[in-house]
């Protein structure tokens, strides 16, 4: 059987894995001014870097916002468009081995797809994630680098940012450690110093994410969440989710390949058709 190819288009940014034998090879991931310069560059470089042969690849599926800029095959070979929700959720199961969960993606923004066996749904999402992080950082850091932002956090002091129940009561709240963040942000000072607001910006827009899947997941019986997209590969989300699995009694995980799980559904997609 030969390799089918999931390519996840972004607009400035392609990730691209390759799926053989239920085994993911070689995920890659290559940037570029547009989604086209983007493609073409990530499925060279893929198929160069594997030793790869044209011949080699059964079939190529795409999916992302940047395939809609995509209307013919890829270099003749047989090419389909998997729909991204979809890929979402094909990708997260095969990666974390569960059936049931919601899946986040970290993207520009947050969508959550639920999955219960073998039914996959959008469920919604909220506009917050990576593009919030780096306009905000923009405006208070004079950088969108997520990579520096990430790094000058490394060096901040939270305590210096969130506002915490013990900083407002002298006893825990119903439900709510002394330690549990009332308020972020709401320790903030006009000369606050770069690394705090830094890590205050990521931790943030993480625990956003993290509550509005809680949130999403009333109603149900899933306490498991797979995070996946680029936000995952941010240091403080070790920091962030397990405070709230303590909290909420839920669990959030990152899987191997979590930034590449929508290219690995969309290659997973050709088989389910």
């Amino acid at each position: 059987m030969g390799i089918v190819i999931g390519i996840d288009v972004g607009i400035s940014t392609t990730k691209i894995v390759g799926i053989q034998d239920g085994k993911v090879i070689s995920p890659i991931r290559i940037k570029a001014t547009d989604p086209i310069t983007s493609l073409y560059g990530a499925f060279g470089k893929f198929l160069y870097d594997n030793k790869i042969q044209l011949a080699d690849v059964e079939h190529v599926m795409l999916t992302g916002v940047g395939s809609a800029y995509i209307d013919k095959p890829i270099y003749d070979l047989p090419t389909d468009k998997a729909e991204e929700f979809m890929a979402d959720g094909l990708g997260a199961k095969f990666e974390s081995k569960k059936d049931n969960m919601i899946v986040v993606s970290m993207g520009t923004g947050t969508s959550l797809v639920k999955c219960e066996g073998d039914n996959i749904e959008h469920i919604g999402g909220i506009g917050i994630g990576g593009g919030t992080l780096q306009g905000l950082s923009r405006l208070l850091l004079n950088t969108d680098d997520i990579q520096q932002v990430s790094n000058m956090a490394m060096q901040g002091d939270i305590s210096n940012i969130n506002l915490l129940i013990g900083d407002i009561s002298a006893r825990p709240l119903p439900g709510l450690p002394m330690n549990a963040v009332a308020s972020l942000f709401g320790k903030a000072k006009n000369n606050t110093r770069p690394e705090d607001i830094a890590l205050g910006l990521i931790w943030m827009v993480l625990q956003a994410v993290g509550s509005a899947t809680i949130l999403s997941s009333l109603g149900s019986e899933i306490r498991d969440f797979v995070l996946i997209g680029n936000l995952t590969l941010l240091p403080q989300c070790k920091l962030v989710y397990p405070a709230m699995e303590k909290l909420y009694h839920v669990r959030y995980h990152i899987p191997k390949y979590a930034e590449f799980c929508t290219a690995i559904g969309a290659a997973l997609s050709y088989h389910q058709k």
